[in-house]
C-alpha cells in the first residue's frame, strides 16, 4: 500500500499532537474502549477536521522498538481512509522495530495490508512482553482474540 493511495478530505489536516489536543485524544481512545494509560500527546499523530480531532493513532517508543496503538477515527469519519492515513505515516516515522497488538481477526487484516505479520506471545521483544502480558494471558485463559503483529520492514 503506498502513501498515495489515499488522500485527507478537503478541510482536514494531519498533525503532530499538542498539549492541547490531550483531553480530545484521551476521549477518542475511551471511547474506543482502548488502554487509556500511556497516553502522551507528543507520541500522537492526529487528523484535524473542521476544526476537531477526528482520528488519532500513537507512535509508543521503548527502548529498542515502538509500538502502533490507540489509533481510533469516530464513528462519523470511518470509511474515508484516514485510519489508513494515520498507520501509513506511523510506519513512516517508525524509527525502530515496529509492532502492535490488536483485538480480532477484521483488525489483524487491516493491518496485514500495510505488511505487519501476526507473531507468538515469546517472539515479541523483552521491552513489549510485560505490557502485553496481561493480553496474552486474557488470550490463553478466556480466549480472547488477542493478535500480537510485527512489521518487518522496519527492523
Amino acid at each position: 500500500m503506498k502513501q498515495s493511495d489515499f488522500s485527507l478530505p478537503n478541510g482536514c489536516i494531519l498533525r503532530k499532537g499538542t498539549s492541547e489536543d490531550i483531553w480530545s485524544i484521551r476521549w477518542l481512545v475511551l471511547s474506543a474502549k482502548l488502554d487509556p494509560t500511556q497516553i502522551r500527546f507528543s507520541q500522537f499523530w492526529v487528523i484535524e477536521c473542521e476544526e476537531k480531532i477526528v482520528a488519532c493513532g500513537q507512535l509508543r517508543k521503548f527502548s529498542d522498538t515502538q509500538e502502533l496503538g490507540s489509533l481510533v477515527v469516530t464513528p462519523a469519519w470511518r470509511n474515508r481512509g484516514l485510519g489508513t492515513l494515520i498507520t501509513q505515516h506511523l510506519i513512516e516515522e517508525a524509527t525502530q522495530p515496529l509492532y502492535l497488538e490488536c483485538l480480532g481477526q477484521r483488525l489483524a487484516e487491516f493491518y496485514t495490508r500495510f505488511g505487519f505479520v501476526a507473531i507468538s506471545f515469546p517472539d515479541l521483544p523483552r521491552s513489549l512482553k510485560g505490557k502485553f502480558r496481561l493480553s496474552q494471558l486474557g488470550k490463553k485463559l478466556l480466549g480472547v482474540p488477542v493478535v500480537f503483529m510485527h512489521y518487518p520492514a522496519c527492523n
